[in-house]
């Protein structure tokens, strides 16, 4: 089956899953995982801006995307020809019945079935002793966060986290001032790239805060990526109970 992927977290998964360059046949320039196999993939364009002349060239059997991620239109158009799978993964069930239904669509049960299993191995291990209020900010200029339908969010309720946020929907913009009640401010790594000086940007409102940077990819890929997160979730836990103390 020749797949073309236009979700990055979806691509890392095909693979993980034990799909080749020889099956994978597009995917987009924001596809960066595995990075040993994914440069042999040819590029369809972005999330955004699928190049679709470029993908009817490549005669897909199957396309897989996702509605947060892809553009409504360009998906539509995509489906007149092709068979297109659209995802939409809020929660962790969602993300489990992802990785089920790709593995029996692409007779990889039994390897899907080994991810889930570690994911839930995971959140059962990695957890916070007590919730911890807590700001996940995802944009600068103007600060965005995350609400409670959003996959992130249920990341964070998993290892223990409470979201400040968790009556907002979506991915609402903020000010520096809304952030008073966290005890925590997470500042990801991606869509918007965070760094040390924003950290210290924020520290001129909230100097007795703990403000950090976190991997968005941990947070936000979806698929077979959290399977292997689990060191990091245990090492962003330790460092929170190093704080509590």
């Amino acid at each position: 089956m020749k797949v073309i992927s236009l979700v990055p977290s979806i691509t890392e998964a095909l693979f993980d899953l034990g799909l080749t360059e020889n099956e994978i046949i597009g995917r987009t320039k924001f596809c960066i995982h595995p990075e040993e196999k994914i440069k042999n993939v040819p590029v369809i364009g972005g999330t955004k801006n699928i190049n679709i002349d470029k993908i009817k060239a490549l005669q897909p059997d199957l396309i897989l995307a996702n509605k947060e991620e892809n553009v409504k239109e360009q998906v539509e158009a995509l489906m007149n020809d092709f068979k297109v799978m659209v995802t939409n993964i809020e929660t962790i069930e969602d993300n489990y019945y992802l990785l089920k239904n790709l593995g029996k669509l692409l007779g990889k049960e039994e390897r899907a079935q080994l991810f889930n299993l570690k994911i839930y191995e995971i959140f059962n291990q990695s957890k916070l002793d007590t919730p911890v209020k807590t700001a996940y900010l995802i944009w600068n200029n103007p600060y965005m966060t995350v609400g409670s339908d959003t996959f992130i969010h249920k990341i964070l309720t998993e290892i223990g986290f409470e979201n400040i946020f968790k009556d907002k929907t979506r991915y609402p913009e903020i000010t520096a001032e809304d952030l008073e009640k966290a005890e925590v401010i997470m500042l990801s790594s991606e869509p918007f790239p965070f760094k040390e000086k924003h950290i210290e940007e924020l520290r001129v409102f909230y100097s007795d805060k703990k403000i950090m940077i976190v991997d968005g990819e941990a947070f936000s890929w979806y698929g077979t990526h959290i399977a292997k997160c689990e060191h990091y979730f245990k090492e962003l836990i330790s460092e929170i109970h190093s704080m509590q103390l």
